[in-house]
């Protein structure tokens, strides 16, 4: 702005022919270049370069204005993306990824099923030190266990699905007279954000895993309702 108004002030000093006035020529002596300038100061309308300052003034208007819409259609976009990302929740995991057959149970007392192998964890959400999911926000999951055990010697495989420590569905071979036995089971489930999605195996109930990943426990979001 004050390079306009400088501006404005050289042109109303030096700008014009001094032989005439501000309209074409006269036979008036011209007015000293201080007095044109005072005029300039006083009166910014009758100097013709300050149209060149409104026109600047409307286009630092408009850039402002475009500027904040901007910024708001790009936070719109920013909160678009960030809820996308938190839908995208997804693992799979695998008792182990061992080399030989690998037993887990039986056990006088149930316990946590820790899936060690991870193929997939999406968002994070699944902690592979205690075996629990964690739903990242409220939806409709989808989860599905695999129980599996090769040993006529062994109790049937069996699996216990618990959110946040109770007991909703569970997942047993009903058929022992075979040398393996297995049994698969799927759910979709609402869950609300936060909740606590573990296996336990049942007292009694044993599983056997080796690299071909055998037993396995998978869940993701398959639509979120917040």
């Amino acid at each position: 702005m004050r390079a306009i108004v400088l501006l404005c002030l050289l042109h109303a000093a030096f700008g014009q022919d001094n032989r005439y006035g501000w309209n074409g020529p006269s036979s008036t002596v011209a007015q000293p270049n201080q007095d044109r300038s005072s005029e300039c100061l006083a009166d910014p309308a009758s100097c013709g370069c300050c149209l060149m300052q409104k026109q600047v003034e409307r286009m630092e208007m408009f850039f402002n204005y475009t500027y904040a819409e901007m910024k708001k259609e790009m936070t719109k976009t920013k909160v678009i993306l960030d809820n996308m990302r938190a839908s995208r929740s997804a693992f799979s995991v695998a008792l182990n990824n061992n080399i030989s057959l690998t037993c887990f149970g039986p056990f006088t007392t149930e316990r946590f099923i820790i899936y060690k192998n991870v193929f997939i964890n999406l968002g994070n959400n699944y902690n592979v030190q205690t075996g629990v999911f964690t739903a990242p926000r409220s939806g409709v999951y989808s989860l599905s266990i695999t129980v599996y055990s090769s040993s006529v010697n062994l109790p049937l495989p069996c699996a216990n699905l618990l959110v946040n420590s109770k007991m909703v569905t569970s997942v047993k071979e009903q058929n022992g007279q075979d040398s393996e036995d297995s049994g698969s089971a799927v759910w979709a489930m609402k869950l609300m954000a936060g909740d606590q999605v573990a296996v336990v195996l049942p007292q009694g109930c044993a599983i056997c895993d080796d690299k071909n990943h055998y037993n396995t426990f998978t869940g993701f979001l398959l639509y979120a309702t917040d």
